[in-house]
């Protein structure tokens, strides 16, 4: 860029620093939160309720247990629920926060029967948009198969509720087969690699479609399978006001398609501040393994903690990827459910010392992090899930991917309950704090 261009704009950044004393002065909420640390509410639900704290007689933030409801029902209940059964049981959480209740046997069937119709992409989708043009990061892949999709849709533009249900359900059945081709043309003409592409099958539920799309017949087993489809019961949705949930929520309030919605979903769960946290993490305690060693002491693990938050390791930004969370303070649920499928994961792979590793770190960052700021702060969803994904053998440019497999079903539940309960555009105000020149 010109130099004189980018001198103009460092002087910009120096003097239009917005202090913060205005927010205070204007009771403008800062990225839409409260002094406390909550969320602004944006709205009201029924599908999801995220709790990390309660309110005292005086109206004063108390940190508890987290606890995550999918329609009412506990997260852990539901979770317990599938791991128990003999079958897969995403599909039953979809139609649970779709339509309000668990189904009956042939409610389920019929559901899985309707959603295996449309895995098959567009004729001709697959060579002419996702084979000849790869991308480094498959999130923005998946951005654009998902705005090409509205070419492939006969009526593309019905805002109705119906065919929001009818669209929303064909992207949720579409995206395993866009997301592990587009990682295969990325291996392919990116990575040099062989291609290797694998045909849709309509028998498959979708954590095993996945794994098979990914790795063909015969190249996994059934307890893979069931973990995948755990990861994606746990990842379904986190309420309305999660980034990507809202962000899908602001985009569809305009009344445009929902393939836009649904790529402005995609653009915000690929920040390493959201979605893309479990990557994120993943490469800082590669490189803080490599740095200190599965066997570290305590002291060396805390002295590396202090280095991350110094800015003197990893990515320099201050940030310990994986812990803390904007609604949960003492824990997570969705952390402590994988917690505890990590342990299994981590006997299964031969990767315990790795596990016990990572259960050292959160403890020690934790306690230093709640003794140098005086709050409480849990490791959250991303901090496990892509060590299972790991030890799960899964590549780490899918580990996000995956996270928009399973959440897609929350931005449809969440954008079909705004449309009728709505139908108002979100439209936030912005205060104006500059100068008026006459």
């Amino acid at each position: 860029m010109n130099k004189t261009i980018l001198t103009i704009f460092e002087k910009y950044i120096r003097e239009n620093k917005i202090p913060n004393e205005l927010y205070k002065k204007y009771n403008v909420k800062k990225g839409l939160r409260n002094e406390d640390g909550t969320g602004v509410l944006i709205g009201l639900t029924r599908i999801a309720d995220v709790v990390g704290y309660a309110r005292d007689k005086k109206g004063n933030k108390v940190d508890i247990p987290g606890e995550l409801y999918y329609r009412g029902i506990p997260l852990k209940t539901l979770y317990e629920k599938v791991s128990s059964s003999n079958q897969t049981g995403y599909e039953e959480i979809c139609f649970l926060l779709l339509f309000g209740y668990l189904p009956n046997k042939k409610e389920l069937t019929i559901f899985k029967k309707e959603l295996r119709s449309k895995y098959d992409l567009p004729e001709g989708y697959l060579a002419t948009n996702i084979l000849k043009a790869p991308s480094i990061d498959i999130m923005n892949k998946i951005q654009g198969a998902l705005l090409l999709l509205y070419s492939y849709d006969d009526n593309p533009d019905d805002c109705s509720v119906e065919s929001m249900l009818k669209q929303g359900l064909s992207i949720v059945a579409k995206l395993p087969a866009i997301i592990v081709y587009s990682y295969a043309a990325k291996k392919h003409l990116i990575n040099n690699q062989s291609l290797l592409i694998h045909p849709i099958r309509h028998d498959l539920c979708i954590a095993e479609s996945i794994l098979y799309l990914l790795r063909g017949e015969n190249n996994y087993n059934e307890e893979e399978v069931k973990i995948l489809d755990l990861l994606m019961v746990v990842h379904a949705d986190h309420g309305a006001g999660n980034n990507s949930t809202f962000a899908s929520l602001v985009v569809s309030s305009t009344d445009t398609d929902i393939y836009s919605s649904f790529a402005a979903a995609v653009g915000s769960l690929k920040g390493p501040k959201h979605g893309g946290a479990n990557t994120t993490c993943k490469r800082m305690m590669d490189e803080v393994i490599k740095e200190v060693g599965l066997n570290a002491s305590d002291e060396e693990i805390l002295n590396i903690i202090k280095r991350i938050l110094n800015k003197d390791f990893f990515d320099k930004k201050g940030l310990v990827y994986g812990l803390g969370h904007a609604v949960y303070t003492i824990s997570d649920p969705r952390c402590v459910l994988l917690k505890k499928q990590a342990t299994e994961v981590a006997e299964m792979s031969d990767k315990i010392d790795c596990f016990e590793f990572y259960k050292r770190f959160e403890d020690i960052a934790c306690n230093y992090i709640k003794e140098v700021k005086g709050i409480n702060i849990c490791a959250n969803v991303d901090f496990y899930s892509g060590l299972i994904y790991d030890m799960l053998k899964i590549p780490e440019d899918l580990f996000s991917p995956l996270f928009v497999a399973s959440r897609a079903v929350g931005w449809l539940a969440h954008n079909i309950e705004e449309k009728i309960n709505s139908g108002r555009i979100i439209r936030p105000a912005g205060q104006y704090v500059g100068e008026i020149v006459e």
